[in-house]
């Protein structure tokens, strides 16, 4: 996309500096599948403390999936290998749970590729003590991800629905460092600003200026930017002072849109 359309909506006196990264994502994360149910999702019925029968099959998808692609955070290699992603994939995809591409959730939205997964995390820069928001709750998985590497993560879904069924989801995992709202991502959660790390897991056309606002000075923001129902581009966007901001290109992906409240069906 035209750089220069990269802060459309940005507000007088920003200055954007930009860098392209040698990193191309050849994978792609949220594909838009149809959902193969009309009502939302409910996550796996096993106790998180019984044996894990997925251990294997995770610890193979860090392995070849993560570690094999470049991701190198320790942190974020051990996020991975902790969270059990068949808890947050339909059960007709359990099959399927660990293998590296995104997966329907319902509502039209998915589950991210892990490996997608993986690098926002990495590149977000999370650290403990970090105060993370993220824009796009979806099932929950990425959230827990960021709560395994920082103190505090806030999530919001537009869907209520989904909305509903991923707190229920962490709240039943244990997740007690997440916060879950039903809302509006474009806006941010004001309330809790400034956040040390943004990602945001749907696509807009432009960066969403509220996000901006509430980033904390040198705190790192993850996002695809693009065309509805195209390939878009994933940026990593720090901001360096009060009104200057750097992006760095990671490279092209393809995520659902970036949906508004008014572009709801009522």
């Amino acid at each position: 996309m035209q750089i220069a359309n990269l802060l459309g909506g940005a507000r007088p006196g920003w200055r954007l500096l930009t860098t392209l990264s040698a990193v191309i994502l050849s994978a792609c994360s949220a594909l838009p599948t149809p959902a193969p149910l009309a009502s939302p999702p409910s996550a796996a019925t096993s106790s998180p403390a019984a044996p894990d029968p997925y251990l294997a099959q995770r610890q193979a998808m860090v392995e070849r999936g993560i570690i094999a692609l470049g991701i190198e955070d320790p942190s974020v290699v051990a996020a991975m290998s902790a969270v059990p992603r068949h808890e947050f994939v339909l059960q007709e995809y359990l099959g399927q749970a660990y293998e590296n591409h995104p997966l329907p959730i319902g509502l039209g939205q998915t589950i991210s590729q892990p490996y997608i997964v993986a690098l926002m995390s990495e590149q977000a820069s999370v650290e403990p003590g970090d105060k993370v928001l993220e824009i796009g709750t979806g099932s929950g998985y990425q959230a827990a991800i960021l709560a395994e590497l920082s103190d505090e993560v806030f999530t919001i879904e537009i869907l209520e629905a989904l909305a509903n069924s991923a707190a229920q989801r962490l709240e039943r995992l244990g997740y007690t460092k997440i916060h879950a709202r039903h809302g509006d991502g474009y806006e941010g959660w004001p309330d809790e600003a400034p956040f040390d790390a943004i990602l945001v897991t749907a696509a807009p056309d432009h960066v969403p200026p509220p996000l901006v606002d509430q980033l904390a000075i040198g705190g790192v923001m993850v996002i695809p930017i693009g065309p509805v129902g195209g390939y878009q581009e994933l940026w990593r966007i720090e901001r360096l002072d009060a009104d200057q901001v750097q992006a760095t290109s990671l490279g092209g992906v393809r995520f659902v849109p970036l949906l508004r409240s008014g572009e709801l069906d009522d």
